[in-house]
């Protein structure tokens, strides 16, 4: 028979018991109340693919994003102002640079209160929405850990980033221009050409291209003529050369010419522009993954290619192979991938760069002279003879295991159709609206200065300014 507790020994147990009761309450207390907390403070919901309200954006592809955007900002100033500023005679090179600081500017306001969102959200086949328009309704709640709702078009970067990336892209198009109508537009005609040619045509064309719903979007699964352009073979530079040779055979040819007065600007311009443009074509991956690796990587090989070939081409035909030569061989090279920087192999890479070359530098010498028009820093022969090699190449050269997409190599003749489609229309396109633009300016501004502008410089008439 067991011994009964003595009333010290239960008052023990019943103290151990009621402690151990305690301890579990609090504990499960505890853990239901860190419960509601966790779920309280869970973080949102990572962006991407079908989640794009209230999420936190990708850290890894924002920061590449936001270095891509200072890289292409640096193609146009300095890059593209020093590669144009060398190329002109002396008494013109402040217009130059002028005018690529000014086009920065101008498109700029433009792009934040109408063009993004006439180019870069749903609408039409042909043109998007208004509903960002002064750049509303753009979530950015930092303080509720950074989260925002970005563009379909972007899914894992903030919108605000995504927008400075592509104005960096609407700034560079229509300063590229310039090339064609240096050293005899008025300053204030260029405003307004340029002005009134990114909302017309800038906007609608990278809209077919690479709006959410546009017409020849590769993106789009309605679209019915699937054009392949992955930084602007089309958007770009066919857009910006064919612009630029309506200019130059609206304005006529200079009253006189002379030789590139500072080639070491040129040289300078020409590398700022081959270093910025890995923004342009890796960038436009949009990721940083291993699409915007391969596109830095037949970047880097297209332009090599390109520029060596010219320099071999003008050697032999000319004798001497030049630095303003070698530095435009690089520049058709960079033009010349670009649509097609994230759809090629190294080997696709090659041959795009010889054909730049070769095809570069015929479109800057014999085709201009058989045509007689004056190109005066041959924006047509880099710009459009470049982007129309490159974007129709692509069609042949695209691997399916790196942009989606099989080319003329890999069994599919109809995407060579569908380029040739879409670079037609393009050219077309630009092409109307930008003779009446520049016929509508002619009436109410004038184009070309006076002959005595154009004789004393660009620079004292029109800015005030010498270059001493």
């Amino acid at each position: 028979m067991m011994p009964s507790r003595t009333p010290a020994s239960r008052r023990l147990v019943k103290f151990a018991a009621t402690f151990l009761a305690t301890v579990l309450g609090i504990t499960l207390l505890s853990l239901a109340l860190g419960d509601v907390a966790f779920a309280q403070d869970a973080a949102p919901p990572a962006c991407g693919g079908k989640v794009l309200e209230k999420c936190t954006p990708n850290s890894g592809d924002t920061a590449w994003m936001l270095t891509s955007v200072a890289l292409v900002l640096m193609m146009t100033i300095p890059g593209l102002g020093l590669f144009y500023g060398g190329m002109v005679r002396k008494k013109n090179v402040g217009d130059t640079v002028m005018t690529s600081f000014a086009v920065t500017c101008l498109v700029t306001i433009l792009f934040a209160i109408l063009t993004y969102s006439l180019a870069f959200r749903a609408g039409t086949p042909f043109v998007g929405g208004l509903d960002r328009m002064f750049l509303k309704d753009i979530l950015s709640d930092i303080g509720k850990g950074g989260i925002g709702n970005p563009n379909p078009l972007a899914p894992t970067i903030p919108e605000a980033v995504y927008i400075c990336f592509q104005m960096t892209f609407a700034i560079i198009t229509p300063a590229l221009i310039a090339g064609a109508f240096a050293e005899r537009m008025k300053f204030s005609a260029m405003l307004w050409f340029i002005g009134l040619w990114a909302i017309l045509v800038y906007a609608p064309i990278a809209h077919w291209v690479w709006g959410p719903d546009g017409v020849f979007a590769a993106a789009n699964e309605n679209a019915g003529v699937k054009v392949l352009d992955f930084a602007g073979g089309t958007v770009v530079h066919i857009n910006a050369g064919v612009a630029g040779l309506m200019c130059a055979i609206m304005l006529g040819k200079r009253r006189e010419t002379g030789p590139a007065h500072n080639m070491v600007l040129t040289f300078i311009g020409a590398s700022l522009l081959w270093v910025g443009w890995f923004g342009f074509n890796a960038g436009s991956a949009v990721t940083a993954g291993m699409q915007a690796g391969m596109a830095m990587l037949v970047t880097q090989i297209a332009t090599a290619v390109a520029a060596f070939t010219w320099m071999l081409v003008e050697w032999t035909l000319k004798g001497k192979p030049t630095v303003v030569g070698i530095c435009s061989g690089a520049v058709a090279g960079l033009v010349a991938i670009t649509p097609a920087s994230g759809f090629v192999a190294p080997i696709g890479a090659f041959a795009i760069g010889i054909a730049a070359g070769v095809l570069c530098y015929w479109g800057c010498t014999g085709l201009k002279r058989a045509f007689n028009y004056d190109d005066a820093l041959d924006c047509f022969g880099v710009h459009a003879i470049g982007g129309i090699v490159g974007a129709l190449l692509t069609g042949v050269f695209a691997v399916e295991q790196y942009g989606g997409t099989p080319g003329v190599l890999e069994g599919n003749p109809g995407q060579f159709f569908n380029q040739c489609v879409g670079v037609a229309t393009v050219i077309v396109y630009d092409a109307v609206v930008s003779l009446i633009i520049l016929a509508a300016v002619k009436v109410f501004v004038g184009l070309r200065v006076h002959e005595d502008a154009e004789r004393d410089g660009l620079d004292l008439a029109l800015h005030g300014e010498v270059v001493h």
